[in-house]
């Protein structure tokens, strides 16, 4: 499989040595290979989206990324050594899950959360941990709903808030997966601005798994696309081809850009599935208009 490599981010990051690098990596479940082959390099400040169809390894790079799978062939690398590692130098924004509008863990707990929940026993009370739990808040726009119950925030408030709590280490990589899920445009503009920011300010690389890649088309310097015929990388103008989609996808894949947006359409006798059903039209994961 052609992998085509454009180093870059912004900052120093185009010089800075790779916070995460693969090698030849592959990962398979028994007799089935996700994905094999598989070399990378991610730099300081640079701004990766992961897309694929579902069940093409999305989930499966995140762990391992995140040092909970191991790889079956290849060498990965995070921060220059194991993943298991890398702990709190990397930032997790999880996928949303379904919250009780009973649960009373609230905004401002989160975050604290990613400030000292790794400590065990109880955590007493500080004015400079109470401080910071402050200034990330105010940093993501959450001041307002800091003692708000999670269950009673919207979907875009309780991203904001994870976003905070990721935050909360200072990390030099942010692993985001599907940060957009279940988020309306407005939201979307929100979450993404306070990923972008965050690389810009201070190099951070973020690696964003994604099934949409319009809202953030903008900001990604490569992609990584995973697919059932191997995988590509490179930058949105090269993988998203009709051709190389394609190739990927071992049927004909048609991409065509509309005013700024990516469309893409899979060539079938059938009608197309309807679009608030991303399952049953794998083959437009990732590049959804």
């Amino acid at each position: 499989m052609t992998a085509i490599s454009r180093q870059g981010g912004t900052g120093t990051g185009t010089k800075a040595s790779a916070v995460i690098s693969l090698r030849g990596a592959a990962l398979s479940y028994g007799a089935r290979t996700v994905w094999s082959g598989l070399d990378l390099d991610v730099r300081p400040g640079e701004f990766l989206a992961v897309l694929g169809p579902n069940g093409a390894g999305k989930t499966s790079f995140v762990r391992a990324l995140l040092g909970g799978q191991p790889l079956s062939a290849g060498t990965l690398t995070v921060l220059g050594g194991p993943a298991r590692d890398a702990g709190r130098r990397i930032g997790y924004v999880p996928q949303q899950a379904a919250l009780s509008p009973q649960a009373m863990l609230r905004a401002r707990d989160l975050v604290r959360f990613g400030i000292d929940g790794h400590r065990f026993g109880p955590r007493p009370r500080s004015g400079a941990v109470r401080r910071r739990v402050d200034e990330i808040l105010d940093a993501v726009g959450a001041s307002a709903y800091a003692d708000v119950p999670l269950g009673m925030l919207s979907g875009g408030e309780r991203q904001r808030v994870r976003i905070g709590q990721a935050l909360a280490t200072d990390p030099r990589i942010l692993l985001c997966d599907e940060p957009l899920l279940s988020l309306d445009l407005h939201h979307q503009g929100a979450v993404t601005g306070l990923i972008d920011a965050r690389r810009r300010s201070h190099d951070t690389a973020v690696v964003f798994v994604t099934h949409e890649i319009n809202p953030v088309l903008g900001l990604v310097d490569r992609v990584l696309y995973l697919a059932p015929g191997g995988h590509r990388v490179g930058p949105p103008e090269e993988v998203l081809t009709s051709e190389s989609l394609s190739r990927l996808y071992g049927t004909r894949v048609d991409v065509v850009r509309v005013r700024g947006r990516v469309v893409v359409v899979g060539a079938s006798d059938e009608p197309p599935a309807a679009p608030h059903h991303p399952e049953q039209a794998p083959e437009m994961d990732g590049v959804r208009p």
